[in-house]
This record gives structure tokens, sequence and C-alpha cells, in this order.
């Protein structure tokens, strides 16, 4: 059951609940599902003159950052982007290239944000996707949209959802690996800090004091350092494209490096895993890996 495929699988349309549940859900294994959102109204409708008409105006949240890298380790610190209120308008004429900045911007705030702040857009999706709630008896804890510009880079990390990811335009490239991959992947603790943005128009790092240190991985899997982090010569990544129309089911606990085309379109809807066995042995084998690596 540890071994995976050396490339992400198809699937031609949705399964059933207990059919998905069964072949995909409880081995933990990845796959992209083509037709599971051919219906979708966004597919058609969400272009750059569409979201202008219908959210323009609206203040919504950015994460504006100098290198495209929100929520990465740089400097030896976890930094976090600078969380920018502005009108939606706004931010497509920065993506859109009509206004020039030197700076990163992204729509990729978390905590549902498709549904508490563009809930305009919720009828050109679903607030669910149905097959996926039945077969894991819940709704999702969130629904989460996605635009941003081709530099905006995610970095390397996991999550404790079961991800359905969902590319309405352009393009989506992860780089993935299975929780078995732990071992060879490091963690160390960073001071936790964000961007913020001075009156000449430069980044700093601001410190959160108060804050406890974050876990995290340093590594960049696309240029991995293996002189710093030999082990991670012995992992084996996927990688894989979402294309528009296209949805990749990422199990809970697989690491993920996201990137994209620019101006991509995505909504992704997360799950909250089971705690079960499968929880435990991810747990065991990163305790294991912890002790080994201590000094």
């Amino acid at each position: 059951e540890l071994g995976w495929p050396e490339s992400v699988p198809y699937l031609d349309r949705p399964l059933s609940p207990l059919e998905f549940y069964r072949e995909w859900v409880s081995p933990n294994k990845p796959c992209i599902i083509r037709n599971a959102i051919s219906h979708w109204p966004a597919l058609k409708k969400w272009t750059s003159a569409y979201l202008r008409e219908v959210v323009g105006p609206k203040v919504v949240s950015v994460a504006v950052t100098p290198n495209g890298y929100a929520d990465a380790v740089f400097q030896d610190r976890f930094v976090m982007p600078e969380e920018r209120q502005m009108p939606f308008r706004d931010f497509l004429d920065i993506v859109e290239k009509k206004v020039t900045s030197p700076n990163v911007f992204y729509v990729q705030k978390q905590c549902s944000n498709l549904t508490e702040e563009f809930p305009e857009l919720v009828c050109d999706v679903q607030p669910d996707i149905p097959w996926m709630s039945e077969a894991l008896g819940k709704k999702p804890d969130a629904v989460n949209f996605w635009l941003g510009e081709s530099a905006a880079v995610t970095s390397l990390h996991k999550d404790h959802y079961e991800n359905l990811y969902c590319v309405v335009s352009g393009e989506k490239y992860f780089l993935l690996h299975p929780p078995s991959d732990r071992p060879f992947i490091p963690y160390e603790l960073y001071q936790p800090a964000t961007y913020h943005v001075s009156e000449d128009g430069s980044f700093e790092i601001m410190d959160e004091k108060t804050a406890e240190k974050v876990p995290w991985i340093p590594l960049d899997p696309l240029n991995p350092d293996l002189e710093l982090y030999p082990e991670y010569a012995q992992a084996k990544p996927l990688q894989c494209t979402v294309k528009a129309g296209e949805m990749l089911y990422l199990p809970s606990l697989w690491f993920h490096h996201v990137q994209q085309s620019h101006g991509c379109i995505a909504v992704n809807y997360w799950y909250d895993m089971e705690y079960d066995i499968k929880y435990s042995y991810y747990q065991l084998l990163d305790c294991l890996t912890k002790t080994v690596k201590m000094p």
C-alpha cells in the first residue's frame, strides 16, 4: 500500500460516493477527475469582464509579497504576506497588467473566502461537491477562491484536509509528495513574521513577537539544496498539471507545492480529514523521523 504510481492517474468522470471512498479516499491516493465540473456556469462565465462587473468595486483581501512567496521561509523567518484590502477591480487591473507593480498579488485568503468574500460567485459553482459530501458524510469546512499572478507560488506544505481542487481557467502545476516521504522532507521551527510596506513602497519583515514558532519546510522542491538536505534525494515527487475543467483530488497529509499560469482561477473544497489509523501512522512516522534526527 506504500507503493505510489509514477504519475497521477486520471478518471474520465466522478465515481459513485462508495467507489470513490473505497478506491481513492481510503487508500489516500490522488487522482485528476475530468467532467466533474463541466456543468458549472463558471467555466464559461468567469471572464475578467464578468468578474469586474459582478465583484468589481467590492473591497477584498489580497496577499501582497515582494517575491511571490506567501507563507514561506525567507531570511530564517516564516513570513506571511501583507494582507491588503483593495477594490477587486484594482486587483484585476494588476493581473491584466493595466497597472504595473513590482510586487506580486494573489487572492488566496482561505477561511472559506469564496462564501465569505465572494458570495456573488457561489451560484456559478457549487456550495459543496455532492458525491464527496456523501462519501465523507460531511459538508466542506471551507470553499476557497484563488486568482493571481504566475509569480505567486505556494511553498511545500501539507494540510489536514481532503482537498478537491477545481481549475476554472488556466492551469495549476502541482508537485506532490506522499505522507510516506516525511523522513526525507525537512521541517524546522521559525519565528513568524509578516511583510509590511513602508512609506517608500519597499517591504520590511516585521516579527510577530508574541506568536509561537511555526514548523515549516525550508526546502524548495524545484531547486533543492541537497548539500543542506541530502535526505531529500530519496524522496519521489509526483508532478501534474490540472487544466481548466479538471479537478484534482489531493488527499489529506500529502505534501504539495503549487504554481500556476498567469491569471489562473480556481476553487477548492476542504473537507476535514478523519483522524483514523492513517493519521496515527503519519504521526508515528513523524515522531520517528524527529527522534532519528535528534543530536
